[in-house]
């Protein structure tokens, strides 16, 4: 008897979740609500997909499993991705001073717009495997508290009940899953939110000649100083465009109008993005958006999990857009389900609670950073900070330090923020050591931009005399 697979959302979650059941089914359907564009086009139902997108190292070497023959690095960097080195291509101004850039490259990402990188893995995907994409909407999930055998469906031609011998959720961040499991005679599953009140908007430029090399560049918050946070960011997308996000929490959120736009720029603890893209040319308007508050869904909690379902991606979690980890985090899941079906197929005993455990596992590592941080602005909604939290902090902060002017603190924050490795990374000795010791080398005063790098900014500055 065939086996089908059900994957619910089209989006990057629903597509790599796709590829991971290819290989152990005969069948894959993914069902999507929304019209697909034929290429690297803005849809709806993706409401950061404007903003600015980091493609971290765990999440792509994830990728890079799931469909056999692929490297999908490759392609991304084909269609017109970025790839960038953390130890040289990054020019970052922390709340503890400026990262240094050192001569080992340190761990890569890619950045290119959500438009570009949804369609690439979509397009790889469905050349690479069996899997198919059906316009319908998911209205519940059929079966019992033991066993999902289904989803009920809308599609243009009417109702239908659809049946599955596995049921993937990664349908996002407006995720029905509480609802369907809780008719399912599951109830007991614990939701959290922290809000922050961050507001992105985000304008994309032409990038200037003579640029193309220039450094991602970016002023990170101060959720520490009591005030609220800003941040400014300029990177490189496809089609020689620089895509600039800034980001406020609640009470300095970044305004919509184009002056207002470069003016936040300016105010921010370091002036380099306004600096940049005061001469540079606009392409777009200013675009804005609010859906940013870290939710959590604890699944892997419940006291029972039915067998054939598996929730991925945004439905399970979502994170304050800051801190770049979204993509990564679903990628990272697909691949626990992707190692689960190796070693026992979709009827292994057990399946979907295992890898539903497995995927909390970079969910709570992603959490831990996100919400670590957004706690500590004032206004938060949802959570304040409590004795873990100053302990957390306080040696977040000592090692943040450390890593301005230590290249083994820097390998420290780099493996973790890339999601390569879990938060215990900086508890090794060799980090823990380094946190200890402090910066080797003084604070930097200024950008640690070469004298090339000065001259492209010393060129676009408008705001000077």
């Amino acid at each position: 008897m065939p086996r089908r697979a059900v994957v619910i959302g089209a989006g990057l979650a629903g597509m790599l979740a796709a590829a991971a059941l290819s290989a152990s089914v005969e069948e894959v359907i993914v069902l999507e609500r929304d019209d697909l564009p034929d290429g690297p086009q803005h849809r709806r139902g993706l409401p950061q997909g404007r903003h600015a997108h980091l493609l971290m190292a765990g999440g792509l070497a994830a990728m890079d499993d799931l469909v056999p023959g692929t490297c999908m690095r490759e392609r991304l960097l084909a269609a017109g991705a970025h790839e960038v080195a953390l130890g040289q291509g990054l020019v970052a101004l922390t709340p503890e001073g400026w990262f240094r850039r050192w001569r080992h490259e340190g761990p890569r990402m890619l950045t290119c717009s959500r438009a570009l990188l949804d369609w690439v893995v979509r397009a790889t995907v469905l050349a690479g495997t069996d899997v198919r994409i059906q316009q319908a909407q998911a209205l519940e999930l059929t079966g019992d508290v033991s066993r999902v055998r289904g989803v009920r469906v809308s599609t243009p031609d009417g109702e239908r009940e659809l049946e599955a011998d596995f049921v993937v959720d990664a349908s996002g961040r407006g995720s029905r899953v509480l609802k369907w499991l809780k008719e399912l005679g599951l109830s007991d599953i614990r939701e959290k939110t922290v809000d922050a009140g961050l507001v992105n908007a985000t304008r994309i430029y032409r990038r200037p000649a003579g640029a193309e090399q220039f450094p991602v560049t970016l002023v990170q918050a101060d959720p520490y100083g009591g005030r609220p946070g800003r941040s400014g960011m300029v990177l490189p997308i496809e089609g020689d465009r620089w895509m600039v996000s800034l980001a406020g929490t609640r009470g300095s959120e970044p305004p919509t109008d184009p002056e207002g736009f470069l003016r936040y720029t300016l105010d921010l603890p370091d002036p380099i993005v306004g600096r940049l893209i005061s001469g540079a040319e606009p392409l777009t308007e200013v675009r804005v958006s609010r859906s940013t508050s870290n939710v959590r869904r604890y699944l892997e909690k419940a006291r029972r999990w039915p067998d054939g379902f598996v929730v991925l991606g945004d439905a399970v979690a979502t994170f304050n857009p800051a801190y770049g980890q979204g993509m990564s985090v679903a990628a990272l899941g697909a691949d626990v389900l992707s190692a689960e079906l190796r070693r026992g197929g979709v009827d292994a005993p057990g399946l979907a609670r295992r890898v539903q455990r497995g995927v909390a596992r970079s969910v709570s590592a992603a959490w831990a950073m996100a919400v670590g941080q957004d706690v500590w602005f004032p206004q938060v909604r949802g959570a304040r900070p409590g004795v873990a939290d100053h302990l957390v902090a306080r040696y977040s902060r000592r090692m943040t330090k450390a890593a301005t002017g230590s290249y083994r603190a820097a390998t420290a924050v780099w493996d973790v923020t890339s999601l390569a490795t879990g938060p215990s990374r900086l508890l090794r000795p060799d980090a823990m050591l380094a946190a200890l010791t402090g910066p080797l080398l003084p604070a930097l005063p200024e950008p640690p931009l070469t004298a090339q790098e000065w001259r492209i900014v010393r060129e676009l500055d408008r705001t000077r005399g």
